[in-house]
């Protein structure tokens, strides 16, 4: 950033952070902004610390969850058996069958 005639650039301070691989990223950010704790690096996408001998380990992906999975995490098993009952309730209507 160049700065204009008008204009003076923020005060900045620059951070390091070190990720498990052994790489160096430094940013220099706001002074008066809190730097994050973590920071992902730019060459291998691994989290990176700013202590350069405990670095952070790698990151652990997510499992895919299912619809499914969502559900029961907002619904009680009565709750949902309720639901279940219901809907199979109306299946049957619409069937005919009791």
């Amino acid at each position: 950033m160049r700065p204009t005639e008008r204009s003076e650039p923020a005060p900045r301070v620059p951070v390091t952070y070190w990720c498990g691989n052994g790489h160096t990223t430094e940013l220099r950010l706001a002074a008066d902004a809190p730097a994050p704790e973590a920071w992902d690096c730019p060459r291998c996408g691994q989290p990176a610390g700013r202590d350069r001998d405990n670095p952070p380990g790698p990151a652990r992906p997510e499992p895919y969850k299912t619809h499914l999975a969502y559900v029961k995490e907002r619904r009680s098993p009565e709750d949902g058996e309720a639901i279940l009952a219901e809907a199979l309730a109306a299946v049957r209507a619409r069937r005919g069958e009791r």
